[in-house]
């Protein structure tokens, strides 16, 4: 019974070692693959996204080859009154970002200010590819990607491109309330050419008011009504 015994003991252990080697046969042949290892990190991370979110459930990851490296504007919702601190720390891990700004008039009791502020607040732009996202995710400050459906929703890329446009050249943008019925034009002249929108007038000037359907925000631009022609 004995001798039995030892050796039904020794076959478990002789087993067991042979299915150890061939794991790490395994493991020696095929390697993790970078997305695999980073749904893993993502685990760990799941607490700096939004629980209402599923952006880091990597069943809904468009792991395709063009998805994982193509870079794209993601708009990253952060703290309240965070922006500017985001913007430097994303500029300290080299994540390209966008927070576009606008002069704001303070008036206090003895003199008038003009603050640089975001045009809009409570959110900054970044440029990542699906597999870096977790770059932003991991910054102070930053709550959370805008996504819809479970991923994150990326932003068309001539509305940022116009923006920065419009920002470099120094234009007249603002905050605006959010536009949806009124007469849709389309820029055709300037810096802006290209930007569509909603027309809007504001005493004696013309603007085209911008909308980020994302992040349901929305910026005025101020035209001239010969650089616009209406949308059919």
């Amino acid at each position: 019974m004995c001798r039995a015994a030892s050796a039904q003991r020794a076959g478990r252990q002789l087993g067991r070692l042979a299915v150890v080697d061939a794991f790490i046969r395994i493991g020696s042949l095929a390697p993790v693959s970078d997305a695999a290892k980073l749904c893993v990190v993502r685990g760990r991370g799941e607490a700096l996204v939004n629980p209402t979110m599923t952006v880091d459930d990597p069943k809904n990851w468009d792991l395709s080859a063009a998805g994982v490296c193509q870079p794209n504007w993601y708009a990253a919702s952060t703290n309240s009154n965070h922006e500017k601190q985001v913007a430097a720390r994303l500029e300290a891990r080299a994540v390209q970002y966008f927070l576009p700004l606008y002069k704001s008039l303070r008036k206090w009791k003895d003199r008038r200010v003009f603050l640089d502020m975001p045009l809009f607040p409570g959110y900054i732009f970044v440029r990542l590819s699906r597999i870096s996202q977790l770059r932003a995710l991991e910054v102070p400050g930053v709550v959370r990607l805008i996504g819809f459906g479970g991923q994150p929703c990326a932003l068309p890329e001539n509305d940022i491109e116009i923006l920065r446009t419009g920002i470099a050249n120094r234009l007249n943008i603002e905050p605006h309330p959010r536009v949806t019925a009124g007469c849709r034009v389309r820029v055709i002249k300037g810096p802006l050419v290209g930007l569509e929108g909603i027309l809007v007038r504001q005493k004696n000037s013309s603007r085209v008011v911008l909308t980020l359907d994302a992040i349901a925000r929305s910026a005025a631009v101020e035209v001239d009504l010969r650089d616009i022609d209406p949308i059919p």
